[in-house]
């Protein structure tokens, strides 16, 4: 049987300065689209294009409770919870599928 997946992500900007946190059924068109600047608001503002923490669960339910328990965190607290994954902050964008836009032809 195939579940559906939720993620919960962080973004970033190239200089590690602002998070964004969100939540997605679907993370690379997610992703595209905060990449495209197709998402109004802070992530458009802020230009956080750059992945560097998600996870995964069937239960969309528990993805949004995360979500908001992430976004309460101190800055701290969501630093540890990214390096703990992610140590050196890369963009994982690749591990998940996603094209990288400056790679594109045309």
């Amino acid at each position: 049987m195939n579940t559906k997946q939720y993620y919960v992500y962080i973004l970033t900007n190239l200089l590690d300065t602002v998070l964004y946190i969100g939540m997605t059924n679907n993370l690379p068109r997610r992703i595209n689209e905060h990449r495209e600047k197709l998402v109004e608001g802070f992530s458009k503002k802020y230009n956080l294009t750059k992945l560097v923490f998600y996870e995964s669960t069937d239960d969309v339910n528990a993805a949004i409770a995360r979500e908001k328990e992430l976004k309460g965190w101190i800055r701290r607290k969501k630093n540890a919870l990214i390096e703990s994954m992610n140590p050196e902050w890369k963009d994982l964008s690749a591990v998940c599928g996603i094209e990288d836009p400056s790679l594109r032809s045309g």
